[in-house]
Formats: structure tokens, C-alpha cells, sequence
């Protein structure tokens, strides 16, 4: 196994990598770092003045390339790691994974911090990730914008569906990722940075969140084309003073802009997985439908601190497979399952409040009221706005930050309107089921052909509470990894919310009555639509009374799917998310935050991913160099 990746510069824009055991550092002129080396080749004019074979270099001749852009990536990768379909070598079914191995780092969930951050490892050290879920690069309906909304109605309740579909104990419909990439693989795609606050709160380096971003940037985003609805839209909130106009912009300001996108021109999504492509393929093993279901944990240092020494995962057939720590210094257990994942993953473990475990009749190891509090999910309304007009197929890509706290996003065509009835946010909270989801569906062949054909070309507003005060809990609905916990968000519990959903649903309401939307929406909606559309999804209401604008948030509310907390930093992990109490364990995902970033999580989540790896790698070189 490689135990070390050093590099040398010969000038601002070459570089070459060699591998050597950690000893031989001496016989470098320069050693730098893994971040260093991803700037080597960014000023070059041209792919040519960079000596490194990019994945896309080499997969162009057996990728369909009609809709790829060639990108100049920053690692030398020594072997072809993807075959025709996007696949990764070191990608396999867990059925094939040996029923014990051990590994410096084993990471639990490959979603949108996994990916980046066992890529980062493995350029110096051997991980193993462990995914529940499957690949997305042979899914059209992962990989296609098109097919977005088929991904999220798709929920059946094996482990194959890349979404599994649950219900908060709020009464909201909701789902979350059991796919490689994680959220990344189903979600709409949008990508912004955290506000500064965000980062400067948390005192991150700010040098290496920039280039961790650019690293995600380089590799996965674009900015979108606009359409018809997406002008109208951002048009609209300027003429109804949410300003300044900031353009196309990754970063985080108030006012109006157009976002990133994970689907480039063709409507192709790029995933945290494609992160992966900066792996070194000898490595790393990424195990999917590995089902991780509890921590190997071990008093034996002495010191009276459990330590975390392996993972206990199952394979889609039931067979139980044991992934291990290496006895060296430094190796970890790093959990990246997510808001819901890591604090279950955890619980069952042991680690948590001790009356919940001992209900279940789990062992307690240590008793951490923290893991499941703090729980928060932003909630979301929606309105469906009915066009006269053909509108393009657009995920969100403008948006609007409100000063208030609150953001207004966009979406339009067929992937955004009927399959809205799957939320089912025409019906109050407690009402809602997944069998009431079915009853709905079944009066869609029912609409007249003047409903459909002007519903189906809709658009849709979404509002976004940024910073709910609100918070719930999260407890194990049984021991069996694979149920989904008992979640509460307890939404508008904190009246301030409240306050910032009526504030931004004023404006929703009066943005569509601007005149860039004239063209567009209906002076009065025609009977047939305003008949069925109810079927669907809320119209904007009729009254700007902030009494009836508070009931209908309270009666229409979504999740945007950004739920955090469980596993808090200050709380249950520290400043380097470690868990406290527990030796070589961290978490380092969205249970981690107090606050969701940016107006669209992913963007830091997988940056935190890269950071983190790069922060890990920097401590145990440090560490070395002690020794």
C-alpha cells in the first residue's frame, strides 16, 4: 500500500507526482501539498501546459461526449478508474466485499461529504466507504434533469429506489438519499456558498474554504441558461426591491442572483460522486448497498475512553461483513450519513441519551443527551402559478434573498407541476399520507385537456424560512438501522418563523404582480384551472392579512429537504468533529450544523467533505514530523 503522495513543481503551471514511502521525503527539492498541487495547472491557457491526465482525459474517447465540456483537472490518476458507463473501478457491490478487512479510514455514508472527503484520504491513506444505496451513473433517472421529479415519487421500500420516502412526526411529507452522492443525486441541483457569517462563525480557514469550493466548482458546476420563467422571476424581485442585482455568482448576497447548477448544458447531473475522480483507485473501496448498522467500539486504551476500532455492515443478501481499523495512530471512523443517519448511527452504537437507548434495550456507552436534540428543518411553501404560456424545463436557478431571512426560488414546467401533488400541501399536515398521495394522483387522468395543458406549464415559487428557530427530535423508531428514525421539526413552534413566512409570502404575492410576468400568467384564472389546480398544489392566496397569510403557511408547509442538527458542534463533536467521549470518531455532515448554509446546503457540505480531508491529512503529517 502507498503511505505517501508527494509532488514537486517545476514552474507556475507544471507538475509532476510521484509516490514514496513516507521516509523518502528527503529526496524531494520542494514538498507541497495536495492543495497546492490542485492550483498548479488553474492559470494555465491550456490543458497542454499541465502534465496531468485528467479523468475526463482519459474517459472522452468512451464517454458519449456530445454534451461534456473538457476540464482541466488538478490530479494525475495512475490508472484508468471508469469504464464505459461512468463507473468506478473500485465501485462494487458489498456482496462482493470480504467479511473482514481492515483500512486507515473507513467513512460511513458516500454522500455529499463522503465522496470529497475519501477522496482527499486516499491520495495518502487506505478508506473504505460504505454507501446503502446504490450507484447513480447508470439511473436516467438520477442522472437526467428531465427525469428529476420520478426519482423523488419513486420510493418503494427496497433498497434500490434512490430515495426512501418517510414522514416526519410534523405530518410532512419527505425523503432522503440512499444513493451514491447523496442528496447531490436527487435534489434540484442548486449550488451557492455559505454566507460569510456561516464560515466565519464556525472559524474555518477561509483560504482553504475557497479553494475546497473551487475544487467542487472546477469538477461540478455551471451556471444555467435562463428561460422565459427564470427572467420573469428574477426581473420581478427587482422591480419589487430586492436588490441589488448580483448577477450569476456562487457566493452568498443579499439581493437577487443566479446560482450554480449541478446539471450542465444537456440537462446531465453531475453528482458528489464524480468527486471520486480524484481518488487514487488503489486506495479506496467504495462498498454499496452496505448497510451500516453499528459502531465496533473498545475500552482497552486504558484511559477509560471508548475507542472506535470498526464498522459492522450488512449486504444486500443479510450477510454481515467487518470493516476494521488499522492499529495505526490516526485511523478513524468518520460518519457521513446525514442529519438522520449519523445521530441513528450513532444510537445504536450506544452513544446517546441514556433513558432513549435503555427503552430499546440498548447498551449505553455513553450517555450524550445531545445526539437527536437540536433538530431543524427550513420549511418551505409553494405556489403554483398557472401559465398561458409553453415554459421551459427549469430546476432552481434564480433566487432571491430577502433581508428578512427568508429566500424565494423558482422552478417551472412539467417535472415542477403535477408531480407537486406528491407533497401533497393542499391538505394540512396531519391529513397527509402516503395513501392520500395515491387517492390524489388517481384524479390527475380526470382533468379536463385545459387544466392539464396550462397546469402542466406552470410555474412554481418556493419560499424558504433561512434561519428557523424552531427545533425537535430526533429518536429511534426501532433498533433496525434500515427504518427511518422518528423525527420532529416542530415547524412554526417559534413564532418568529412565523413571522419571517408571512413577511416573504407578501412578497411572493406581490412579486407576481409585477409586469414582467404579463406576459405569462392569467389577468383571472380560467374556471378549469382554478378548479383543479387545488389538486395539484397552493395558488398564491388572494389576501396580503398577515392572520390568514400565518394560516396558510402553517397549512401548506414543505420541507426543502436541508434538515440538520442531531449531532451538533459545541455539543455532541468539537471544533475538529470529533465526537466528545468517544477516541477516533467524527461525524462531518449536516447533523453537525445549527444552521442550514447558503440557500442550498450541498455547495458546503461537500466542501466541509474536501476541508475536513485536507485538515486530516495536514494533522497527521504534522503528527509524523512530532514523532
Amino acid at each position: 500500500m502507498v503511505h505517501g503522495r508527494h509532488y514537486r513543481l517545476h514552474d507556475a503551471y507544471e507538475a509532476f507526482c510521484i509516490y514514496l514511502e513516507v521516509c523518502s521525503q528527503a529526496k524531494l527539492d520542494t514538498e507541497v501539498s495536495v492543495e497546492d498541487i490542485s492550483y498548479c495547472c488553474s492559470g494555465a491557457e491550456d490543458s497542454h501546459t499541465c502534465r496531468f491526465a485528467t479523468m475526463e482525459q482519459r474517459s472522452f474517447m468512451m464517454l458519449t461526449t456530445s454534451f461534456l465540456l473538457l476540464m482541466s483537472t488538478p490530479f494525475y490518476l495512475p490508472v484508468t478508474a471508469t469504464s464505459v458507463d461512468g463507473r468506478y473501478a473500485f465501485v462494487r457491490n458489498a456482496s462482493r466485499a470480504p467479511a473482514k478487512a481492515e483500512y486507515d479510514y473507513i467513512v460511513v455514508g458516500g454522500g455529499a461529504a463522503g465522496c470529497p472527503l475519501a477522496a482527499t484520504l486516499s491520495t495518502t491513506y487506505k478508506v473504505l466507504v460504505l454507501e446503502r444505496g446504490g450507484a447513480p451513473f447508470d439511473k436516467p433517472n438520477v442522472v437526467n434533469a428531465l427525469n428529476f421529479a420520478s426519482v423523488l415519487t419513486d420510493i418503494n421500500d427496497s433498497t434500490v429506489s434512490p430515495a426512501q420516502g418517510f414522514q416526519s412526526q410534523d405530518g410532512v411529507l419527505s425523503r432522503r438519499a440512499r444513493v451514491l452522492g447523496g442528496g447531490t443525486s436527487i435534489n434540484a441541483g442548486f449550488y451557492s456558498r455559505a454566507e460569510p457569517e456561516w464560515v466565519e462563525a464556525r472559524r474555518l480557514d477561509w483560504a482553504r474554504v475557497n479553494r475546497s469550493y473551487e475544487w467542487v466548482e472546477s469538477a461540478l458546476i455551471s451556471f444555467p441558461p435562463l428561460g422565459p420563467w427564470q427572467r420573469a422571476v428574477k426581473q420581478g424581485l427587482v422591480e419589487n426591491g430586492v436588490g441589488p442585482d448580483n448577477g450569476f455568482t456562487y457566493d452568498h448576497k443579499l439581493g437577487v442572483k443566479v446560482g450554480g447548477t449541478l446539471f450542465d448544458e444537456t440537462g446531465h447531473r453531475r453528482t458528489a460522486a464524480d468527486l471520486l475522480q480524484h481518488a487514487v483507485p488503489e486506495n479506496i473501496a467504495v462498498h454499496l448497498y452496505a448497510t451500516a448498522h453499528q459502531l465496533i467500539l473498545d475500552f482497552g486504551g486504558g484511559n477509560g475512553v471508548p475507542r472506535a476500532m470498526g464498522v459492522l455492515y450488512t449486504d444486500e443478501n443479510g450477510d454481515a461483513h467487518e470493516a476494521a481499523l488499522t492499529g495505526a495512530a490516526g485511523s478513524e471512523v468518520i460518519l457521513t450519513a446525514g442529519a438522520l443517519g449519523s445521530p441513528q448511527l450513532l444510537m445504536l452504537s450506544g452513544i446517546g441519551p441514556s433513558e432513549h437507548l435503555k427503552e430499546l434495550g440498548l447498551p449505553v456507552v455513553v450517555d450524550q443527551p445531545g445526539v437527536g436534540k437540536g433538530m431543524s428543518d427550513n420549511p418551505c411553501v409553494t405556489m403554483l402559478v398557472p401559465s398561458r404560456i409553453p415554459l421551459e424545463t427549469s430546476l432552481i436557478e434564480t433566487v432571491g434573498i430577502l433581508s428578512t431571512g427568508f429566500y424565494i426560488e423558482a422552478a417551472s414546467g412539467a417535472i415542477s407541476a403535477f408531480d407537486e401533488v406528491q407533497a401533497l400541501n393542499t391538505l394540512d399536515p396531519e391529513y397527509r399520507s402516503q395513501a392520500e398521495v395515491g387517492n390524489y394522483s388517481g384524479t390527475v387522468p380526470q382533468f379536463p385537456p385545459d387544466a392539464t395543458a396550462s397546469i402542466s406549464q406552470s410555474g412554481v415559487l418556493l419560499g424558504k424560512i433561512a434561519s428557523p428557530q424552531s427545533r425537535g427530535t430526533l429518536r429511534l423508531n426501532s433498533t433496525d438501522v434500515r427504518q427511518t428514525p422518528l423525527v420532529q421539526f416542530n415547524y412554526f413552534g417559534d413564532v418568529q418563523d412565523l413571522y419571517a413566512c408571512v413577511e416573504g409570502v407578501r412578497v411572493m404575492i406581490q412579486l407576481l404582480r409585477a409586469s414582467t410576468f404579463s406576459n405569462i400568467t392569467y389577468p383571472r384564472l380560467p374556471e378549469p384551472v382554478l378548479t383543479w389546480a387545488g389538486f395539484v398544489a397552493p395558488l398564491a392566496p388572494d389576501t396580503l392579512e398577515p392572520a390568514l397569510l400565518a394560516q396558510w403557511c402553517r397549512q401548506t408547509v414543505l420541507t426543502i429537504w436541508h434538515f440538520h442538527g442531531g449531532a451538533q458542534e459545541g455539543v455532541v463533536v468539537d471544533r475538529s468533529y470529533k465526537v466528545l467521549g468517544v477516541d477516533a470518531l467524527r461525524v462531518i455532515d449536516g447533523s453537525t450544523f445549527n444552521s442550514s448554509p447558503g440557500t442550498n446546503p450541498q455547495a458546503t457540505v461537500m466542501m466541509l467533505g474536501r476541508y475536513m480531508g485536507l485538515e486530516i491529512l495536514d494533522e497527521r503529517s504534522q503528527r509524523r514530523k512530532a514523532n
